[in-house]
């Protein structure tokens, strides 16, 4: 039967062993109670720490000093199984039993199902201390045996490289227990896809969530350096690299009582494995993420051309053990090169695109700055805009018309710009980059760039149109051109000419003008000389102090027949 030892020392487990074999009617056979007490007082007579009988508890070790935790098995024939996860570093740890004495010979003994261990088929001499089982290394190391005889079994770890953390698990009901999530059959990860920037994962659903439908989730753990054969070696990556400083550990304060530090260390923040957020190293490229009971997860924002280390755990909620799948590694594919444009600074260029294809541009400040500003002119459709700042995506989205972007500068910094057209129809893209930000080429533009034709205001031969304007001082110009209904000049749709293109019997006025607020900038025009019934195309340009124009909207309008 199960006991709760977390908050017990050595000492008072074995008081509690004595009353019970002293005071109980149901004591072992053929022990003596005096044997047990002089056991008991051959013992080291300090604070030793004990281990509960089936949950984990997590210890630390500094280097080469090695430590010790004890458990008692107070039936014979009793399955025992002790599970060491080391979690930062490489651990020697041996396992002996000291037996009760007056214990029989010939009885509670059994043959250890560890691959690495048979027990001497003869039961060991009342009294004796027998080594049971000893490793070396990093791996998750399990003893088990079926039939196991009473007694004091003592656990010693020493730390082989540095100081770490560890976790123990035992336990004499290991049938019961179920304290370990179960892994598939076949626990390997399947990779579904590969790009260059990312990867998507697929693995076969744990047991423990699929049939036994116990709270459980998965963790997938990516990074450029090696598998983890444990989550709380991950963690213990992301931990060192969070704080510039060790992490205060209650197991070290020698101070305080054994019970209290264990009671700590369990349930210290930095040991839960529950959390769903995402967690990043950014300096080892350590990644780590919980899925729930999905198990399936694409992986994006990777690097091209380099392999990743891809280690998937299952997590036990309620006793917050994990179990590890067969980890594998990826490699990303290579990045698709694109020819690199040089853009020069204060220049302003036209990039032709075709549909559907891309471009890519490049800038690098010759001298420091505080400011880049980005101006982008789409001449046509609207086009998707990628920029790049040392390799860190800064800006994102569909440009239409005219639109200015500013980024802080940081020495040495690289610009990379990515334009890529729509399907529809081909692309012509003004760009202008600059350290200086009053230089821009570009005018700026409001919000709504549609023009109004007063309906009331329309006769058989004029027009009032109206448009918002900006509050800077720019110079405005309206063009009128007679069309049919169904004429779609390829000329007035391209909004990048100049105005100078269009012929002078077009052109109805120019003006300058800047409003007091962008709620009183509005601008009307009287188009007279127009033929009853027929319809014509209206655009405005608006100039400004760079002598790049940009068109508004256009507006298609029919003058009445009669008056």
């Amino acid at each position: 039967m199960k006991r709760n030892m977390l908050a017990l020392t050595y000492r008072d487990i074995l008081c509690t062993l004595f009353l019970c074999l002293t005071c109980s009617a149901q004591k072992l056979p053929g022990r003596d109670p005096n044997l047990v007490q002089s056991l008991y007082n051959r013992l080291p007579a300090q604070d030793l720490p004990a281990i509960p009988d089936g949950a984990e508890i997590a210890g630390f070790l500094m280097r080469d000093i090695p430590r010790r935790y004890y458990f008692i098995v107070e039936e014979d024939i009793s399955p025992v199984t002790v599970t060491v996860t080391p979690c930062e570093a490489p651990l020697q740890w041996t396992l002996t039993l000291q037996v009760l004495p007056d214990q029989p010979r010939g009885e509670g003994s059994g043959e250890s199902e560890h691959l690495h261990l048979q027990m001497d088929p003869q039961p060991p001499v009342s009294g004796e201390s027998v080594e049971l089982f000893s490793y070396r290394g990093n791996d998750v190391e399990s003893y088990a045996a079926a039939e196991s005889p009473a007694g004091i079994y003592s656990l010693e770890l020493v730390s082989i490289e540095r100081d770490t953390i560890f976790n123990i698990y035992a336990t004499t009901t290991p049938g019961s227990d179920q304290a370990y999530p179960k892994l598939p059959s076949d626990p390997r990860l399947g990779v579904t896809f590969v790009h260059h920037t990312s990867m998507s994962l697929v693995w076969k659903p744990s047991p423990t969530i699929s049939q036994l439908q116990q709270p459980a989730q998965y963790c997938v753990v990516i990074n450029r350096e090696h598998n983890y054969k444990s989550l709380c070696a991950v963690e213990a990556k992301l931990r060192e690299s969070t704080h510039s400083k060790r992490v205060w550990w209650p197991d070290m304060d020698r101070g305080m009582p054994e019970s209290l530090r264990l009671n700590a260390m369990v349930n210290h923040p930095t040991f839960s494995a529950r959390s769903t957020t995402f967690s990043t190293d950014r300096q080892g490229e350590i990644r780590k993420t919980c899925t729930g009971t999905k198990h399936v997860l694409t992986v994006s924002h990777l690097r091209p051309s380099t392999q990743y280390y891809v280690d998937v755990f299952i997590v036990n909620l309620l006793t917050n053990i994990s179990a590890a799948y067969i980890g594998t590694f990826v490699k990303t594919k290579d990045e698709v090169k694109h020819n690199v444009l040089e853009l020069k600074g204060g220049r302003v260029m036209e990039i032709p695109i075709k549909p559907g294809a891309s471009r890519t541009l490049q800038y690098r400040p010759v001298s420091s700055h505080y400011v880049v500003t980005v101006s982008l002119h789409s001449c046509y459709q609207p086009v998707r805009v990628q920029i790049r700042q040392n390799r860190r995506l800064v800006a994102n989205q569909h440009v239409e018309g005219v639109k200015h972007f500013q980024f802080v500068g940081k020495p040495k910094a690289r610009y990379q710009l990515r334009l890529k057209a729509d399907k529809t129809g081909r692309t012509l893209v003004k760009v202008h980059m600059t350290t200086h930000r009053d230089k821009q080429p570009f005018p700026s533009l409001p919000r709504d760039t549609r023009l109004k034709v007063f309906d009331r205001l329309r006769s058989c031969s004029s027009l009032t149109v109206a448009w918002l304007a900006t509050r800077e001082p720019n110079k405005y110009c309206i063009y009128r051109k007679r069309v049919t209904d169904r004429e779609t000049s390829s000329e007035l749709q391209n909004h990048c000419l100049d105005p100078t293109t269009r012929s002078k019997s077009e052109k109805v006025s120019c003006q300058y003008f800047s409003g007091s607020s962008s709620q009183k900038a509005v601008m009307t025009e009287r188009v007279e000389g127009l033929e009853p019934g027929t319809t014509y195309q209206l655009d405005v340009y608006v100039i400004g102090q760079g002598r790049h124009s940009v068109k508004y909207q256009s507006k298609k309008v029919r003058t009445r027949m009669t008056c």
